[in-house]
């Protein structure tokens, strides 16, 4: 059995009362969630949801999230997580492209939840206990899946038009999960903060779901609060914690910061944009006890492809570590050649936990490999031990908040409006936010454009993160003599002129 199920099965039977998941004040155990998963299969199974399925969820942190996943799993269908940040046109887009058959929801996200699935929405009780949407149903028996069958769908952002949902399967999971263990030494003991969105991989898969593998503890926050985050890890002894860079400013930069106990804590992952040299000085001062591990990885790959080594993190400072043990790494030039260490190139990966491609899209699948090497569009070097550096990114994608944007979706509702003749959407440096999307905009003769209605405008098409916080009127953008833009020069220049 390789069903998700089958390991909380397993120490449901060995360790029945052992703590599971803790959420808004309930421990939950084993057993328990073993029960629940069983109960929610039965009644996705009563929906008329089987094997193959695709059940997307449009929610924030809970346990219904996880024993929804757990459930979807146990009766063989694919789960799809879904932003909970998108507008009703993106969430609509991914529910239609993927063909889900049914899009569970919190009822806060009733006014976007879209796409022409049927909608079940969920309270706040059953939030807490999805098994309470089948009080009265029989608990579904296990369907068996095989190492390459389809587990999830993840729809990231990329350069194209819309996102493209990315395949992963029972075989991607595992291989994460073990190499994770290795890398991590996650045990049983692990007791993991779970602040991040469930729908990402970083809270998700760094390293949530091989903590339950192990009979670990997942204590589950709906909402990332610093001080909360920092009362729990001091009330619950927890010990490992995955933080976007914006949640590890927020907790060193919060005022009470010094009212709590946190000695437990022994490692923090740090994912979505290479870390600043001062952010990871400032965790040591403050963590006395615990590791700042940079990474690197993508929904491509389940997260975590390198990892920084205890003890190398100043000799190394500026790197993202080296890679995993069943994961290759090598830096190809624009024709697919290797490159030796030290020369910048796109960064190449390979290994069992790497996307069989994309969904419904074997054209962008075909173009997002050389041979069975992954290409992630981002840009960096290999020094002589190995270690990898993140230098550019080749795509056009902006990270703010953790959160991928591409500029081209931003783009597209830009260009909708008809005083627009040209657009650039480029990532400025943020404080808080890492970056910020920023517009670049040529306007038509006798037109005008303020941020207020641009924002206006593409708040109705896009998430609030990818709206542009800044409008910059020019007369002209740069481009190369095949007419393609410069986004790298606009950068530089904009840069320049702040």
């Amino acid at each position: 059995m390789i069903n998700l199920s089958a390991f909380i099965a397993f120490h449901a039977r060995r360790t029945p009362d052992r703590c599971a998941l803790k959420y808004r004040g309930e421990d939950i155990s084993y057993a328990a969630f073993d029960c629940r998963i069983r109960q929610v299969g039965g009644w996705l199974a009563t929906r008329g949801i089987g094997p193959g399925d695709v059940v997307a969820v449009l929610m924030k942190n809970s346990t219904a999230f996880l024993e929804l996943l757990f459930a979807t799993s146990h009766i063989g269908a694919v789960f799809l997580p879904i932003n909970y940040r998108l507008s009703a046109d993106e969430v609509g887009y991914i529910v239609s492209n993927s063909g889900a058959r049914i899009l569970m929801a919190d009822e806060e996200f009733s006014g976007t939840a879209a796409g022409g699935a049927p909608v079940v929405l969920l309270n706040e009780a059953a939030q807490s206990n999805a098994s309470l949407l089948a009080p009265d149903i029989a608990p579904a028996p296990m369907h068996v899946r095989q190492p390459r069958d389809l587990m999830r769908l993840m729809y990231t952002s990329g350069t194209t038009d819309r996102p493209k949902g990315v395949m992963l399967t029972y075989e991607n999971m595992y291989w994460k999960s073990a190499d994770q263990t290795v890398v991590l030494g996650v045990n049983a003991e692990t007791r993991l903060l779970v602040v991040g969105p469930l729908y990402h991989v970083g809270a998700l898969d760094l390293p949530g779901i091989a903590v339950l593998w192990h009979g670990g503890l997942l204590s589950i926050h709906r909402n990332f609060e610093p001080e909360q985050a920092l009362a729990a890890i001091e009330a619950e002894k927890l010990n490992a914690a995955w933080f976007a860079p914006v949640m590890t400013t927020a907790i060193l930069t919060c005022p009470a910061r010094d009212s709590y106990d946190i000695s437990s804590l022994r490692w923090v992952i740090g994912g979505g944009e290479k870390t600043p040299e001062a952010r990871i000085r400032s965790f040591s001062e403050y963590f006395k006890n615990a590791r700042y591990i940079d990474a690197y990885g993508l929904t491509e790959t389940c997260g975590g492809d390198t990892f920084m080594e205890a003890g190398r993190e100043i000799e190394k400072i500026g790197s993202i570590g080296r890679a995993i043990a069943h994961v290759e790494i090598e830096i190809r030039d624009d024709a697919g050649n290797p490159l030796p260490p030290g020369q910048n190139g796109e960064i190449c990966l390979r290994g069992p936990k790497v996307t069989q491609g994309y969904w419904k899209d074997p054209g962008k699948t075909a173009a997002a490999f050389f041979g069975d090497w992954f290409r992630t569009g981002d840009i960096g070097y290999l020094d002589r031990d190995g270690f990898l550096y993140l230098t550019d990114r080749k795509k056009d994608m902006i990270i703010s908040g953790g959160e991928n944007i591409a500029s081209s979706e931003v783009e597209r509702v830009i260009y909708e409006l008809p005083q627009v003749r040209e657009v650039a959407v480029i990532g400025m440096p943020d404080e808080r936010w890492g970056e910020k999307p920023v517009a670049v905009v040529v306007l038509g003769d006798g037109c005008t454009l303020d941020l207020a209605d641009l924002a206006e405008h593409c708040r109705t098409r896009l998430a609030a993160f990818k709206v542009p916080k800044q409008l910059i009127i020019r007369d002209s953008l740069p481009r190369n003599p095949s007419g393609k833009v410069l986004k790298r020069v606009l950068r530089a220049e904009l840069e320049s002129q702040a």
